[in-house]
């Protein structure tokens, strides 16, 4: 009869990592499992719930953000920047696109004389410049791009169950995570880059638009009744946007020296630490399935 192999031989022979997961693993998918728990509440338990959530999201990733800005030096009015982004997304719920374009250059405008007139009209400002850039970039990265993520809400489509385009874009984000982990965490040898993210590798990358693809061309085709390739479409842009964003996020805490936004969200750190792919992942997944999908 044979022997069952021993356990240290059996272990001899998987695959090793070549990096550490870098944060507490055990935290993280709990956090995790409960973010993605409060989604699914607000799409099929609550109605209309989805809005509200994105908008609160918002607003704590901002004020988040401003916070991080206040702390280094840099003049930013944080109620026109709260207020610009509520507007953002409220806007869009009745008037789509056009209500958010007319809140962000409304918001626009209002940051660029609130910060030239922040000290009064007797004192220069010091800095616009520069602060007007990330004020600006701010009202772009969080507000502009999650209202994307709101309006995934009002797309309809004949046959399709309300919250649909909704759950693709989050099980995309989530094959995306979890291939890239897992291939930069097994795998990972070449940084994709070096200069403002070490930690980010092409194979950790590679896995992100193997599992997308796979992920977002079974639920667009079984969830949305559309084509396989859109699919395969949607997990390539959102995964390059995701990754775009992840960079960025990277090189604004690079910039200012932090490790994390905050520690609001144990295991991922801050609120903006977890949507940093999301936001711009949001604005691809809504054109793609708003303008391509049939």
């Amino acid at each position: 009869m044979n022997q069952p192999e021993p356990k240290s031989r059996i272990e001899h022979h998987l695959p090793r990592p070549k990096n550490s997961a870098g944060r507490d693993l055990k935290s993280a998918v709990g956090v995790g499992v409960g973010l993605g728990a409060l989604v699914l509440v607000a799409i099929f338990l609550i109605p209309h719930g989805w809005y509200p959530l994105v908008a609160i999201a918002i607003g704590l990733a901002t004020w988040e953000v401003h916070r991080r800005l206040i702390e280094h030096g840099y003049v930013l009015p944080r109620w026109i920047l709260l207020i610009g982004g509520q507007a953002m997304v409220w806007l869009s719920w009745p008037y789509g696109t056009k209500g958010l374009v007319a809140a962000f250059v409304t918001s626009v405008l209002a940051l660029m004389f609130g910060r030239l007139f922040h000290h009064g009209r007797h004192t220069a400002p010091q800095n616009y410049l520069r602060d007007m850039s990330i004020g600006i970039f701010v009202l772009t990265w969080i507000p502009l791009f999650g209202s994307f993520a709101a309006m995934l809400s009002l797309i309809e489509r004949e046959g399709v169950a309300y919250g649909m385009f909704i759950v693709t874009f989050m099980v995309c984000v989530i094959a995306s995570d979890v291939g890239g982990y897992i291939f930069g965490v097994m795998f990972g040898s070449h940084p994709m880059a070096p200069a403002v993210s070490p930690k980010k590798s092409w194979e950790g990358f590679a896995g992100s638009v193997i599992l997308g693809s796979i992920v977002g061309a079974l639920a667009v085709h079984f969830l949305l009744g559309d084509r396989f390739w859109v699919g395969i479409l949607l997990g390539v842009g959102l995964v390059v946007c995701a990754t775009l964003g992840d960079l960025v996020e990277s090189q604004f805490k690079r910039e200012i020296g932090i490790k994390d936004m905050s520690r609001m969200l144990p295991g991922h750190g801050g609120l903006m630490d977890r949507l940093d792919g999301m936001l711009p992942s949001a604005m691809v997944t809504w054109l793609i399935l708003s303008l391509v999908g049939s």
